[in-house]
């Protein structure tokens, strides 16, 4: 640092004066640690931030793909309704230990698909003082209750169906094979129509489709219920042909452990989405890369990010500007950078910038390093 920036009366060539851990915000009062707000978030009310920029950008075309997602699921559960009743009537006439587990299936669907119509309308509401950075992980906390629900109701119902059919065993009449399998053939076909949705759905979101989770989970949803209805059928069909009911048997534990497997995969994303999960490795380098093209900035010292909802991510970033920009030209340049950020990466509504000065920091760090007992030689102690 050169002598003007020593000098008391220049030392505002970063933008004011420093926080508590010398550092200076972009603008506003310093936070806590000293660390000021960025220009552009919205207020807690979800108002434009202080340079216009409006955090409502792009909502109507999440608005839009939320209305085509709420359709999906609307589907997936008027299809998953009508197949449980048929699930349970066949079962409890056929006494099929298959059927049975996939009324149970068809149950569990039919729940989470109700959670995820909750997760769709809560997770739309506006950002508040209480919830400043809205309510984009409500769809995290329902796709994991979905997660439990399929774990409980239909993986645990499945292997209790099958340890009974071993136990007590279960015979058919062959009008009550028939019925089953009608019955399960009728649901691949509704089940099958209803993953079709939901994978056109994802085709015509592109690369970004699975990242909704309420989708996400329709479509894990509907092809467990497609290759589950396909077990309980070959497990009937084996019945009927050997008069063995351990194909049965064998079939609800199948589609108990497919079950329990999709549930443990959507609740662990739900549990690190609701952490607080970082971008991706390649977006998260595309956002370093353009903060470091900025002609004002001299280095990036730290980038954080994370998802705080489907489309919407916050980047907190403490950046070392070059030297000689006065407090007026800070806040401007920070304005701009965080406009730009905006501008490339649609869905970054919440930017914070650190502007600290670097070298001082590493120089004072330098310096306590060296006056440390371990480096002097000292020892604690009596």
């Amino acid at each position: 640092m050169d002598g003007a920036d020593r000098d008391p009366s220049t030392r505002q060539r970063r933008s004011g004066e420093a926080g508590p851990n010398g550092s200076h915000g972009s603008e506003g009062s310093p936070g806590p640690n000293g660390a000021r707000g960025s220009a552009g978030s919205p207020g807690p009310d979800g108002s434009p931030g202080p340079d216009g920029s409006d955090s409502s950008d792009g909502a109507g075309g999440s608005g839009g793909a939320d209305g085509r997602t709420k359709v999906t699921v609307i589907v997936a559960l008027g299809a998953n309704l009508v197949i449980a009743v048929a699930k349970a009537v066949g079962g409890l006439i056929s006494g099929s230990p298959a059927l049975l587990s996939e009324a149970a299936h068809s149950v569990a669907d039919s729940l989470n698909e109700v959670f995820l119509l909750a997760a769709l309308r809560r997770s739309r509401r506006p950002a508040d003082r209480r919830h400043p950075f809205g309510y984009g992980k409500e769809r995290f906390f329902w796709s994991l209750l979905a997660a439990v629900g399929i774990f409980v109701m239909g993986g645990c119902f499945s292997f209790f169906q099958g340890f009974e059919a071993l136990r007590n065993g279960a015979e058919e009449s062959f009008g009550g094979y028939m019925t089953g399998i009608a019955v399960l053939v009728v649901a691949l076909l509704a089940e099958g129509a209803s993953l079709l949705r939901a994978l056109f759905q994802v085709r015509g979101k592109g690369g970004d489709g699975l990242r909704d989770p309420a989708l996400r989970t329709v479509v894990a949803e509907d092809g467990t219920a497609v290759l589950g209805v396909t077990l309980a059928i070959i497990g009937m069909v084996l019945h009927m042909v050997t008069g063995q009911v351990v194909w049965e048997a064998c079939a609800s534990f199948a589609i108990g452990l497919l079950l329990v497997c999709i549930a443990f995969w959507l609740g662990s994303d739900a549990r690190e989405q609701l952490i607080g999960r970082a971008v991706d490795e390649e977006q998260s380098g595309r956002i370093r890369e353009l903060l470091k093209a900025q002609p004002e900035i001299d280095s990036v010292e730290a980038l954080l990010t994370m998802e705080l909802g489907l489309d919407s991510t916050l980047v907190a970033a403490r950046i070392d500007l070059v030297p000689g920009l006065d407090s007026e030209e800070v806040e401007e340049v920070a304005v701009r950078i965080k406009r730009s950020v905006a501008h490339t990466f649609p869905g970054t509504d919440q930017i914070f910038l650190d502007v600290t000065d670097a070298r001082a920091a590493r120089a004072a760090a330098g310096r306590d390093a060296a006056g440390s007992p371990a480096a002097t030689g000292e020892r604690g102690g009596a």
